[in-house]
């Protein structure tokens, strides 16, 4: 049976602290996440998972109305599996790779976001944000260390003693039907979106720019020929001058993006009379369609100056916006929620410093500054501000029908693609020289493999812990997969251990402790550039912080030191 997400509604339920309220010895969480929507369910999940507890608190008692976010990127997909209910977007969202530009009604070019075979997960899939939050609220849900609260609204909020100490935590003030009580928490998650009463209450601000254009969101449900790929018009003849985006939903539902200029009235474009027209002029007049949801925007690019403040961290819209076009919200979001998770459970665990919780402050800046550096230019190239920046576009679409270098100019949206954080201060420098991709920094690809002789997929293997990836030819593998479980299990903490075996022909002993892999199509070492003897370290988040081409003991142990922000690092 369907499940109607925009409807469904959470009691709220008295909790123990209410009932603890002149209790001095008031006993710190963990974690407490504010917010239930994406970033926060995924956040709460991924720290649950690590055996953490975490308390989640949202000042409704619903999910989201409306598509909102809808596109979900190849990167999100891989990090909603390793949650555990990334097959369940995919079975249900509109999986694509395609997109077409039109300038006027002529075809400009089209582009493959993903042109090569051998991935588990598309390029980007459309789902409504509402499914997106069912299915990771139905997650958290089989979670026993997970406590989900509805109606509880933060007012309040108070640092406690040194931040970074082991005595520091937060108290949040929680408003309820019941009234107010005190949760204290040794670390909190702001996950509550872009307004976020977490950051006014804290007296902090967004800074960048906002955009003097607005656009018309309508979810129109209909049956159409259009085919499962993204489409953007410049300047269209069923919308001259402006700009249109057409996407594809579950459900029979397609998103249609208007922009209408700044001088539109948003109440007056959101009425029926306004919006019909507009969506009849795109597909006919005797096209049948309903309105399922319409909205008016005007988009930002902003962000707030630090993430971290003492035991506070903010993730997601709470941290920073952008405009949406490239589909940059809602998956650098997600990214946020891998990137902190792991490392608030290894400093609560004692394998890591507090310091490691700076890190997800810097590589998130990072990977924000450069979000806003994409969406701001793919924004100006859409909306140009000036007569001679309309004349650049214009001209740059034309040639782009018939010239390739053109086309790197076209800017409708550079779509979401994770940031590689070169210069995290959890990265080892290669001492060897390595081809492709898969620089420190990175986040792993993707690869089809056999285990045990069943098709399978390198992520799925990788886990949420740090693992040490080595490849092996068709000598002396049992004897170097045993030299490095020694050498693995040796460091400041066990590591797990892939193997991934490049010859078809090579036989495995099990090696007790290891994960054996067979590369039978080559793709992994092609992707990794693996050849015999090549060790990786994945971080949880599975991306990488060092490689080398000889699996040295002292080489592991320095590196996951600097990779936990262990003092002694070299």
């Amino acid at each position: 049976m369907s499940i109607n997400y925009q409807t469904l509604s959470f009691d709220y339920k008295p909790c123990r602290e209410q009932a603890e309220q002149g209790d001095a010895e008031q006993v710190a969480y963990p974690v407490i996440v504010v917010g239930a929507g994406p970033v926060g369910l995924a956040t709460a999940i991924d720290i649950a998972q690590q055996g953490v507890p975490v308390v989640l608190v949202d000042d409704d008692c619903s999910l989201s109305t409306g598509s909102r976010a809808i596109c979900f990127s190849k990167r999100s997909l891989d990090i909603f599996d390793r949650l555990g209910c990334g097959q369940r977007m995919v079975d249900k969202g509109i999986s694509w790779n395609v997109g077409k530009v039109f300038l006027k009604d002529e075809l400009v070019y089209t582009f493959n976001l993903q042109p090569e075979a051998g991935h588990n997960r598309p390029a980007f899939i459309n789902l409504q944000q509402y499914y997106v939050e069912g299915f990771l609220l139905e997650r958290a849900q089989e979670m026993p260390n997970l406590q989900i609260r509805w109606k509880s609204k933060v007012v309040g909020v108070q640092q406690n003693g040194t931040a970074g100490s082991a005595q520091a935590s937060v108290t949040l003030t929680v408003d309820t039907p019941n009234g107010q009580y005190l949760l204290r928490g040794r670390y909190v998650v702001a996950a509550d979106g872009s307004r976020s009463p977490m950051r006014n209450l804290m007296g902090l601000d967004s800074h960048g720019v906002t955009f003097k254009d607005r656009f018309l969101i309508a979810d129109v449900k209909m049956e159409a020929e259009f085919p499962t790929e993204r489409w953007f018009w410049f300047d269209p003849p069923f919308h001259p001058n402006q700009s249109v985006l057409l996407h594809r939903q579950p459900d029979n539902v397609w998103r249609i993006d208007f922009q209408l200029g700044w001088d539109a009235d948003p109440v007056l474009e959101k009425t029926p009379e306004r919006v019909i027209p507009r969506v009849r002029a795109l597909l006919g007049p005797d096209a049948k369609f309903e309105l399922e949801w319409v909205s008016v925007y005007t988009f930002s690019c902003l962000r707030m100056d630090r993430f971290r403040h003492g035991n506070v961290l903010f993730a997601g819209d709470s941290a920073h916006g952008v405009s949406p076009f490239g589909a940059r919200g809602a998956n650098s979001g997600v990214q946020d929620a891998e990137n902190l998770a792991w490392k608030l459970a290894m400093v609560l665990e004692g394998k890591a410093s507090d310091a490691l919780l700076d890190t997800y402050a810097s590589e998130r800046e990072f990977a924000a500054d450069e979000n806003i550096r994409n969406s701001t230019r793919s924004t100006d190239f859409i909306t140009p501000k000036s007569p001679v920046s309309r004349v650049f576009r214009d001209a740059v679409l034309k040639l782009a029908q018939h010239h390739p270098f053109a086309r790197q100019l076209t800017n409708s949206g550079r779509l979401s693609v994770p940031a590689v954080l070169r210069d995290s201060p959890l990265n080892t420098a290669d001492s060897d020289s390595f081809e492709g991709l898969m620089v420190p920094g990175a986040s792993c690809v993707d690869a089809p493999v056999h285990v045990a002789g069943e098709s399978a997929w390198l992520l799925q293997q990788l886990g949420q812990q740090f693992t040490g990836v080595l490849f092996c030819g068709s000598e002396g593998i049992d004897q170097m997969t045993q030299a490095a479980l020694d050498t693995l299990q040796s460091g400041p903490i066990p590591l797990k251990l892939v193997v991934v075996v490049t010859s078809n022909d090579a036989q495995v002993a099990a090696a007790s402790g290891a994960k054996v892999v067979h590369d039978v199509d080559g793709l992994a070492a092609a992707r990794y550039d693996g050849k015999p003897g090549t060790f990786y370290l994945i971080r949880p988040d599975q991306h990488v912080c060092a490689r080398s081409r000889q699996l040295d003991a002292s080489f592991v142990a320095g590196a996951l030191k600097r990779a936990l922000c262990v003092e002694g690092t070299a």
